[in-house]
């Protein structure tokens, strides 16, 4: 589960005096397909998430994605929907994102295809498809000459997280979650104006009832790992309370063969080595990491292409939030052998995470 807007609706709905509800949002046993993609009618907090790397197919060079569509209802009343968009250039070092909130005039419509679309200024976003066959189109407002029109088709058969497409959250929430770990992806990206043919592979996370995690305490981690051989993909996450100092921890590992194996917190060890300090937020994120799961042979460093990756959204006028998803690189053993390979990482509310080495090691800006 990627958390990214749930602090910035808590402040939301405690500015605007609201009563925030999940009692339209859909508890089932067993994610139900192709209709879980559609929107949920009054869903709390929903989304529909892609990230990942993609590669200039004239010169080889490597770029990051980040695009996503958000829907959430906070009071069973009126419908918001917000989009996020982020592109990294490793080779400028350069990272840069946009993004628009507005409220809904009416609800929308639980149907398919997927038609997401918003406005602002003269730029458009959209997200169209269904079932891991989409149209990605996008360009920036704040960022002139930065675009992307992306065409994605399954490399691998979708992934049910949690076995059934529902995750449990331990006592704090039961999520719909399922997963396009390998989006077969080719089209243009525009950096700086220059327009670029790409091909790669994206992730695609698609998830619901997801504003009953609310907490202004609380923190998320979240790594998804696209390996190149095996051609095996991770999601790891980590649920945290940054006043106890407790946390919930889970994931999935989806094999070479397309086994769903279901990975509890007892499964593996999630380790932050160094840490980022943001110029802008002041906040301190958790940015290197190392990542075990002894049962798969796995021992593997996550590290990004480059640290500042770090969102800043001002909404609603009084309302700034920030977080970090960034692009980032795998490198390890499995079962003895290297590996390489693909990652994105998202990390929101960092509080006071302490690195497992001394806090004076971890200051890498």
């Amino acid at each position: 589960m990627k958390n990214l807007l749930l602090y910035t609706l808590l402040l939301f709905t405690t500015a605007c005096a609201l009563k925030p509800t999940n009692k339209h949002d859909v508890f089932q046993e067993r994610a139900q397909l192709p209709q879980e993609e559609a929107p949920h009618l009054r869903n709390s907090l929903e989304w529909w998430y892609f990230t990942g790397h993609l590669k200039d197919k004239a010169t080889g060079e490597m770029y990051g994605v980040e695009y996503v569509f958000f829907h959430f209802n906070p009071t069973g009343k009126k419908d918001w929907q917000m989009v996020n968009f982020a592109l990294t250039d490793p080779q400028t070092k350069q990272f840069r994102y946009d993004y628009n909130l507005v409220g809904l005039p009416q609800l929308l419509p639980a149907t398919l295809p997927l038609n997401l679309s918003m406005e602002k200024k003269a730029q458009r976003w959209s997200l169209t498809g269904q079932e891991g066959s989409y149209h990605l189109q996008a360009r920036m407002t704040t960022h002139a000459g930065q675009a992307i029109n992306l065409v994605t088709t399954p490399a691998k058969p979708v992934l049910l997280h949690g076995g059934t497409g529902y995750e449990q959250y331990g006592p704090v929430a039961k999520a719909g979650y399922y997963s396009y770990s390998r989006l077969a992806t080719a089209g243009t990206i525009e950096i700086e104006g220059k327009q670029r043919q790409v091909e790669g592979e994206l992730w695609y996370d698609r998830q619901w009832n997801c504003n009953s995690v609310m907490a202004k305490d609380a923190g998320w981690d979240w790594i998804s790992i696209q390996l190149d051989e095996p051609r095996e993909e991770i999601m790891a996450y980590r649920l945290r309370n940054n006043v106890s100092g407790e946390s919930i921890s889970g994931g999935s590992h989806y094999s070479a063969r397309n086994e769903n194996i279901h990975l509890a917190s007892t499964d593996f060890q999630l380790e932050p080595l160094e840490f980022w300090l943001s110029p802008r937020s002041k906040q301190r994120y958790p940015i290197k990491w190392r990542l075990r799961i002894p049962s798969q042979g796995y021992d593997l460093l996550i590290e990004p292409v480059i640290p500042n990756q770090e969102l800043s959204l001002r909404l609603f006028k009084a309302i700034n939030m920030h977080y970090w998803e960034g692009m980032c690189k795998v490198t390890g053993t499995h079962n003895g052998k290297p590996v390489t390979g693909n990652s994105y990482v998202e990390i929101t509310n960092p509080g006071t995470v302490k690195t497992a080495r001394s806090s004076a090691s971890a200051s890498a800006q």
